[in-house]
Order: C-alpha cells, then sequence, then structure tokens
C-alpha cells in the first residue's frame, strides 16, 4: 500500500480539460456577480435545519408532552434535523464554502461538534483523503473501512461475510452517527494524531482537549439533561436517542454512498512509483456521479449533494450553486469527451448501490 502523503496525480494529462472547465465556471459567477459561498437560501436552510433539531428537543425539555408515541415523533424529527445539519450546514462550512471568511465557516463548522461529531476529523477524512483520493483503497477512508465487515472497493480483501453485505449492509448506515458519537472518533483522531495528519490541521493538544470538551458537553445536554428534567424514564431517553441517530445515520449512508460506490465508477489504484495517471479533475469524474438532478426538494434537503460531481469538482463552492453549474460541467466534459455519470433518480442510485454491494461480495 502506497503512502498517502506521496501519491499524486498527473496533471500534465488533461490539462486542457481542467482549465477549461474551471475558466468557464469563474465566468459563471463572474458574469452574474453572484458570490461563491451561501446565499439568503442557505440562511433560511441554516436555520431550518436547525430548527428541526433544536425547537422539538426544547419541546421534551419543557415537560409539554408526556405522550410515548410522541416523544418518539419527536426524536424521529430529530433525526431528519441532525440529518440536514450534516449534509447542508456543517458539510459547506468545513470545505470553507458557506463563507469567504474563515472565522464564519469555523464557527459554523463546529455545529458538527454541536451534534456529537467532530470537525478536525471530519477535515481529515472527508476534505484530505476523499475528497483527494476518491475511491482509492487504503487512501479514502469511505472505502477502506477498518475491520472489513463491509467491503466497498475491489482492491479491498473479500471475506465470507461479504456474500450477504448486499442485505445486511442497509441496517449498518443506520449505525454511522452512532459509530462516529462514540469510539471511531476517539480511536480516528489517535491515529491521525500518530500518522502526523492531525499536526496539519491543528495543535494536537488542542484538538484533543476540543474532543473531550465537546464530547462531555453534547453527552450532557442530549442524554443527561432530559434524564433530569423531562417526565420520560432513563430507559426512554435512551431509545430515543438511539433511533434519532439511527434515522441521521442512515440518511446520511445513502446519500453519501450511491456517489461513489456504483457500478459506473473506477477504483483506481497508484502505480510502482505511487502515481496515479490521471488528471485530478478527471479522476473525479470517473470516481463520483450524480442522481436525481431534476428533484429541487430531494436537492433541497441533501444539501446538493446529489450533484456529487460538482461538488468533487468544486468542493469551495456553496453547495446552492451546484444545480446552476451542473450544465457546465456536464456540456464541458462531452466537449472534451470525458465521462459524467448521473441517474435519473435517487432510487436508481440506491438499485445500482445494492447491485454494486453484491458484485463486491463475490
Amino acid at each position: 500500500m502506497s503512502s498517502i502523503l506521496s501519491t499524486r496525480f498527473d496533471n500534465t494529462l488533461a490539462k486542457d480539460f481542467s482549465k477549461t472547465l474551471n475558466a468557464r465556471v469563474s465566468a459563471y459567477f463572474k458574469d452574474r456577480k453572484e458570490g461563491r459561498y451561501a446565499n439568503a437560501e442557505m440562511i433560511i436552510k441554516t436555520i431550518v435545519m436547525l430548527t428541526l433539531y433544536f425547537v422539538p428537543f426544547a419541546v421534551i425539555l419543557t415537560g409539554l408532552i408526556t405522550s410515548g408515541w410522541l416523544f418518539f415523533l419527536l426524536q424521529i424529527v430529530m433525526g431528519f434535523g441532525l440529518a440536514g445539519i450534516g449534509l447542508s450546514v456543517m458539510h459547506d462550512a468545513n470545505h470553507g464554502a458557506y463563507s469567504r471568511h474563515k472565522w464564519v465557516n469555523q464557527v459554523i463548522g463546529y455545529s458538527m461538534n454541536l451534534v456529537g461529531g467532530n470537525a478536525t476529523n471530519w477535515k481529515i477524512q472527508h476534505n484530505v483523503k476523499h475528497h483527494t483520493y476518491t475511491n482509492i483503497d487504503g487512501h479514502d477512508e469511505d472505502v477502506s473501512l477498518k475491520g472489513g465487515i463491509l467491503r466497498l472497493s475491489p482492491n479491498s480483501a473479500r471475506k465470507w461475510i461479504h456474500k450477504y453485505q448486499h442485505i445486511y449492509a442497509w441496517f449498518l448506515y443506520g449505525l454511522m452517527t452512532i459509530s462516529w458519537i462514540g469510539v471511531k472518533d476517539i480511536t480516528q483522531l489517535a491515529g491521525y494524531t500518530k500518522d502526523g495528519m492531525l499536526r496539519k490541521q491543528q495543535p494536537v493538544g488542542k484538538a484533543w482537549t476540543w474532543i473531550i470538551l465537546t464530547k462531555l458537553f453534547y453527552y450532557s445536554y442530549i442524554l443527561l439533561i432530559p434524564m433530569l428534567f423531562s417526565p420520560f424514564s432513563w430507559w426512554m431517553i435512551s431509545l430515543g436517542f438511539l433511533v434519532m441517530h439511527y434515522i441521521a445515520g442512515f440518511i446520511l449512508a445513502v446519500i453519501f454512498q450511491p456517489a461513489h460506490v456504483m457500478e459506473v465508477n473506477e477504483f483506481p489504484t497508484p502505480d510502482e512509483h505511487q502515481m496515479i495517471n490521471e488528471n485530478w479533475s478527471v479522476h473525479q469524474l470517473k470516481t463520483t456521479c450524480d442522481f436525481a438532478p431534476n428533484s429541487k426538494i430531494f436537492s433541497w434537503y441533501v444539501g446538493g449533494l446529489n450533484f456529487q460531481i460538482e461538488h468533487h469538482l468544486f468542493p469551495n463552492i456553496c453547495h446552492v450553486h451546484y444545480r446552476k453549474i451542473a450544465k457546465i460541467v456536464r456540456e464541458t466534459a462531452e466537449e472534451f469527451n470525458m465521462p459524467y455519470k448521473s441517474y435519473r433518480t435517487f432510487w436508481d442510485a440506491l438499485v445500482s448501490h445494492g447491485r454494486m454491494l453484491y458484485v463486491l461480495g463475490r
């Protein structure tokens, strides 16, 4: 396995394509005198997602409801809000795409810590490893899962249990955020401390202090305070917490996975010189796909991540602009005879992802 720090792309290839594409997207914003960052739509969406999460929580604390069914309904709404914060708010901010001001991105990006995750880990795993080395086994942690219970790349080792992953994967997807808020965040930060990647983001001591304090704060307000002040028992609070996270985890997983672990996508490996013989922009086209491009309501909720190609090519552009630049990306790709993969509906993408899980299991 090659080192992630030494693996590189051959950007001398297809440089006319990447140069033309970047120029056209830049011209789009210049011609319309429109910024690349958040606009009124994005600010409203931020308020809506935070409201979906915190208002039901506040209602639970007030004691206005005593019905168990209403309690769990509020937890379900919180689950959708939690996923919405991950898809639409913290995601753009941690990419530096929410605002031109670094401090604004940092503050909003820490909304991930507010809901139990860790923004520093996310920036390393997602921004650096996944976005740079998409679908490269051993580099992209989204397809190189520790423990090996899922096989998401044809370049990963296959185990007997993977024969059934097209069945059990859907259940495991719901555990994603439950894993993040617990053991994974700690073990991940320990790994990034050991391999030196953490130092490139922030001082090691600060990162560890921040993760400990924010975890304590999160578990205190989301579990301890409701147990002390709401009319519901400790086991209902705990079960509701798990329901909320299971819904959020499932939503996040089924949005992110169909963008890359698909029948039409490629899974390249570095050569003996640790080179990916591809222009980075072309690599993104070959390892990524869009889905449901005409579904405006769906796209609104998922933070434009159904336009995953546009997001991977321009992660520093706020997602509210992806629908508008998608036509530019598609036409430029077709002009230069480059792939542009898109599924008509979200269901089509899920079916293709399920088939890919089946194939990888065999």
